[in-house]
């Protein structure tokens, strides 16, 4: 069963740091691209970042950039998000997601843009808040 657990969320004040986990089971990871997302209330779910199967390229949205670092360990099943210098507006539950079978040989590697239709196989969730 294919299955991706986040976890790593919590309350941080601004400018301070938090590393989210993403665990993966029932799949080969070394073989898939995976993408975190973000969702506030009341907002739709929003890309913040993508990294090929192989950790070499990794892609951010403009709000993050420069901040969110995205890392992977294929031997361990986990990919990792590190948030540094947060921001109110980072408060979201993060999700992480892999791309659907469909995608054929594209399964490795980021999209251009990241909708969250391109992914799937969402976990629960993580809550982030950043707050003083």
């Amino acid at each position: 069963q294919v299955q991706l657990v986040e976890s790593g969320g919590g309350l941080v004040q601004p400018g301070g740091s938090l590393r989210l986990s993403c665990a993966a089971s029932g799949f080969t990871l070394d073989d898939y691209a995976i993408a975190w997302f973000r969702q506030a209330p009341g907002k739709e779910r929003e890309g913040v970042s993508c990294i090929n199967n192989s950790g070499r390229t990794s892609y951010y949205t403009d709000s993050v950039e420069g901040r969110f670092t995205m890392a992977r360990d294929n031997a361990k099943n986990t990919v990792y998000l590190q948030m540094n210098n947060v921001k109110p507006e980072d408060t979201a539950v993060y999700y992480c997601g892999k791309p659907p079978e469909e995608k054929g040989p594209y399964k490795p590697y980021c999209p251009r843009s990241l909708l969250p239709g391109d992914f799937g196989s969402w976990g629960q969730g993580t809550q982030v808040t950043v707050s003083s």
